[in-house]
């Protein structure tokens, strides 16, 4: 059974016309960067509940990147909240898309589409990803440039890191200062390794994919035409992942 504590909102931030990002204070259970929690709403005769990602570094205020659908069960309440509202979350965190479920490696890829980039924050200001790898490159895939959330944040947690890039893609509209189309498109005809300089190996490389499930499974299998593997307990690879519903 999930134990709930009640939440108050602390602020919230509009992304655009459909994200959005809440910070929650709550008295919830420590956790790793990378993992979730769920938020909850009551309705009269039922609790509607989904998962987030944590987007802060543990030992910060919960803080939660949406996305807004109007025809959602949850999100059109957590679109309404403003600060001093409360809201359901859960105490304890899960799922595995963690630094310590990564095998040992030199560069760390980073790959997310819309608010998956959220977890990846947390790692980010958590810090101990800098330690573990020579290079970090961090790929964010959106439609429009509007939706390139957390954009400033990375800029400031990275700001000195030298090993670090951040490379964002916008499909459907042409943006300054970001790569023009899909995350998939620049695997497979090697312009992302070629922008970051870097290039994909069994040996030296670490991927991390959280999005839409059509993109994770895309990217899965783009990868493995170069070679990289998905990594279980039981045999190890060099591909996490986590999709986002």
């Amino acid at each position: 059974m999930a134990n709930w504590v009640t939440g108050k909102v602390k602020s919230r931030t509009q992304w655009s016309d459909t994200l959005f990002s809440l910070v929650v204070d709550a008295d919830v259970a420590p956790f790793k960067a990378g993992q979730f929690t769920k938020l909850a709403w009551h309705t009269d005769d039922n609790k509607v509940s989904r998962a987030y990602s944590y987007v802060n570094p543990p030992g910060q205020d919960s803080e939660f990147y949406v996305i807004s659908i109007p025809e959602g069960q949850l999100t059109p309440h957590l679109a309404d909240l403003q600060v001093g509202d409360e809201v359901l979350v859960e105490h304890s965190a899960a799922g595995f898309l963690t630094l310590d479920e990564v095998p040992e490696g030199r560069d760390l890829w980073l790959m997310a589409t819309g608010t998956g980039v959220g977890p990846f924050v947390s790692m980010l200001a958590e810090g101990s990803c800098w330690q573990q790898f020579t290079n970090i490159v961090l790929v964010h895939g959106v439609r429009f440039a509007d939706e390139l959330g957390y954009r400033e944040r990375i800029r400031e947690l990275t700001q000195d890191r030298l090993n670090f890039q951040y490379v964002p893609f916008v499909s459907r509209e042409a943006a300054p200062d970001v790569e023009t189309g899909r995350i998939t498109h620049a695997i497979t005809n090697g312009s992302l390794e070629q922008k970051a300089n870097l290039t994909f190996s069994a040996e030296h490389s670490r991927v991390m994919l959280c999005g839409n499930p059509q993109m994770v499974r895309d990217t899965l299998n783009e990868l493995k035409l170069k070679g990289l593997q998905k990594h279980l307990r039981r045999k190890p690879g060099q591909i996490l992942m986590e999709n986002y519903w």
